[in-house]
């Protein structure tokens, strides 16, 4: 049961990040997203947790809205549908899973960490600062970003997170360590007045979101 769901697992973060990787055509997405929910359904059953009904675009039925002949019938065909896989899956047990062991070796394992020790930019404001992966051949973000909210004082706004911003960058697999170069992106958000050269308190607004700048460095 556990090489069972390990591979369902190394599954599910390959998938991931296809999905995180904002590359998919619509029709793909779609389909990536119902085999991403149905393989979840299948092992919540081999750990013999609660069904999850849901819609025909993966999305889970809400009991309030939804007919409980609705919901017995999804149910129904959840059951069916997951009865099938399972007879599939006792089948094939006694041959080799080549294709499982293939997706196994090139699974994302790789992980890259950050740690964010000061912010040196003269603004004067409060700002927000994304980083996130980047790459430059492609001209695409292939990450999440992490975000720091940095005072106009030149320390955290969250006191308590200084020295200690940190951050995982996970999900990279043997694709990307593969591309030409990755950089680590980060995007400045100044948020304050419109103007910065306006200093009549009664006047300038308050609170406005702005692009200030960005910077990047190599890191892979």
């Amino acid at each position: 049961r556990f090489q069972q769901v390990q591979s369902m697992m190394c599954d599910l973060m390959e998938w991931r990040s296809q999905l995180l990787s904002g590359t998919l055509p619509k029709d793909e997405l779609k389909e990536l997203k119902q085999k991403v929910t149905s393989k979840i359904d299948y092992g919540n059953k081999v750990l013999e947790l609660d069904l999850i009904v849901r819609d025909e675009d993966g999305n889970i039925l809400d009991p309030d809205k939804t007919s409980v002949i609705s919901l017995f019938h999804a149910h129904e065909e959840a059951t069916n549908k997951i009865t099938e896989r399972i007879k599939e899956e006792m089948q094939s047990k006694d041959q080799p899973d080549y294709a499982s062991y293939s997706r196994m070796s090139s699974s994302p394992t790789h992980s890259l960490y950050v740690f964010v020790r000061n912010f040196v930019c003269r603004i004067g404001e409060d700002a927000e600062l994304f980083m996130a992966l980047y790459d430059p051949q492609k001209s695409t973000i292939i990450s999440e970003n992490y975000l720091v909210r940095w005072g106009s004082r030149g320390f955290p706004k969250e006191i308590d997170m200084l020295n200690n911003l940190k951050v995982v960058f996970t999900d990279l697999g043997n694709k990307d360590l593969s591309r030409d170069k990755i950089y680590l992106v980060c995007q400045i958000v100044r948020v304050g007045r419109m103007d910065l050269r306006d200093s009549n308190s009664k006047k300038y607004t308050q609170g406005l979101r702005r692009p200030f700048g960005v910077a990047g460095t190599c890191c892979l």
